[in-house]
């Protein structure tokens, strides 16, 4: 009687090693994302920056706009191979601009290099999932990415509060390099053989320019927005630039959640929005407003990070059972359920435990949706066109949450020239990107 040989698995002999090296490196750079947003308060106070926090956390996610194009648009020339490497040595050399910044405009300079090799990292590690993996694992292995954040949620804020403490912040920066190089070391050898020559010669200078122009719109539009008087009107102009430059990165109708793949690419970018608006601060306002420790503090990041990674596996293991459109949709209403509930708590001055707890919720919901977006991308994705494709998926990501973020920055200071409480009306505007999150994914279907 014959049997059925089983199907490929992620960790079998053929995919074990570019698994176990990509995972790696997403691990090292999420324990970097989870330290850094842990001890980026400490920072503030000791750079005497805190009217820089908000931009310090849209820096990064700004410039990765540009690394991402370009990473997107080399990877469909050349293969993903090339960006990977050097998206490794930009990021690290950020991490050493940061580690040692004796002011915090040098610390915000630092982040901005970091974000051009993160950005790159993104689209490189994505087109690689489309070349290497088949599509009944890729659901899988961006499970796995996700998963890959347990550990470091795990210990990552606790850690970086004990390095902060006993050693200073600069070091939760510079011992990220020695992490990032432990991962280059795990992911190179397994790249051998990857150079997929596409021939396709695509025009990218335009797509940098406007890449460039709608992460230094992004930027102004926090610096202008957050002065008082004439100059904050700026702000309003720059909001124009970040909304075209969108328009010429983006496929057509994304801004406007046409049905299909611009749907899919729009919720994508409103979930980030909303969930990490409310991340930057989450960490903050339990320390202001409860006075929490850092380490305490830390531990919302923890359990968020754990129960982002478990909701993912549940969908992986769902798989077809639950569709990309319902899966997406189930988690714009989660994310828009946490973040409303952290307003609430916020608002009626409930207890520290309360708003760690509700924004959990949120955790789940990008669990839940966030990988979908990935897969149901890739789906409608060519050799042409998945590095730009990918890039796409990963500029709405990044410039969403630095446009949501560089806002924030401007409510915040505005919010607390009128001696009203500055993190409510943060939260407010987290809720406010929620709704249109949950709106758009109904519309991420393709169009028959």
């Amino acid at each position: 009687m014959s049997q059925t040989a089983p199907g490929p698995r992620l960790l079998s002999p053929t995919y074990a090693a570019i698994t176990i090296g990509m995972c790696a490196l997403i691990g090292f750079v999420a324990f970097e994302a989870m330290a850094v947003t842990t001890v980026m308060p400490t920072v503030a106070r000791d750079l005497d920056g805190a009217d820089l926090y908000a931009l310090s956390f849209a820096a990064p996610l700004a410039s990765g706009v540009i690394g991402m194009v370009a990473a997107g648009l080399w990877s469909d020339r050349r293969g993903p191979v090339a960006p990977l490497i050097w998206s490794m040595v930009l990021f690290s050399l950020g991490l050493l601009i940061c580690g040692t910044a004796p002011t915090m405009e040098i610390l915000v300079g630092g982040r901005l290099v970091q974000g051009l090799g993160g950005g790159a990292l993104t689209v490189g590690l994505y087109v690689l999932v489309g070349i290497v993996f088949p599509r009944s694992l890729q659901p899988g292995i961006f499970a796995s990415f996700a998963a890959a954040w347990v550990l470091p949620a795990l210990f990552g804020p606790a850690l970086a509060a004990l390095v902060a403490d006993a050693l200073g912040w600069r070091w939760v920066f510079l011992g990220a390099v020695i992490l990032v190089g432990a991962a280059a070391l795990l992911i190179a050898p397994n790249l051998r053989g990857r150079r997929t020559d596409t021939g396709i010669a695509t025009a990218g200078a335009g797509r940098l320019v406007w890449a460039t122009v709608g992460a230094v719109a992004v930027l102004a539009l926090e610096l202008l927005g957050s002065a008082s008087g004439v100059a904050g009107l700026g702000a309003l102009g720059a909001l124009v630039v970040v909304v075209l430059a969108l328009t010429r990165l983006l496929p057509p109708g994304s801004l406007t959640g046409r049905p299909g793949l611009p749907a899919v690419i729009a919720t994508r970018g409103l979930m980030s929005a909303g969930f990490f608006c409310a991340e930057a601060y989450i960490v903050y306002v339990l320390q202001e407003q409860w006075g929490l420790t850092p380490a305490r503090a830390g531990i919302a990041l923890s359990v968020v990070g754990v129960t982002w990674a478990l909701s993912s596996q549940a969908q992986a293991r769902l798989g077809s059972r639950v569709s990309h459109v319902r899966a997406m949709e189930i988690g714009s209403l989660l994310v828009l359920a946490g973040v409303l509930s952290l307003a609430l708590t916020v608002w009626l001055d409930g207890p520290a435990i309360l708003a760690g707890a509700t924004y959990v919720l949120a955790g789940a919901g990008m669990g839940f949706g966030y990988p979908r977006t990935s897969v149901a991308m890739l789906d409608v994705s060519t050799d042409a066109d998945r590095g730009f494709n990918s890039a796409a998926l990963s500029i709405a990501d990044s410039l969403g949450a630095a446009l949501a973020l560089s806002i924030s920055g401007v409510v915040f200071a505005a919010t607390q020239r009128q001696d009203g409480n500055p993190f409510l009306a943060v939260f407010v505007f987290a809720v406010g990107l929620g709704v249109l999150g949950v709106l758009t994914s109904r519309r991420t279907a393709q169009p028959a």
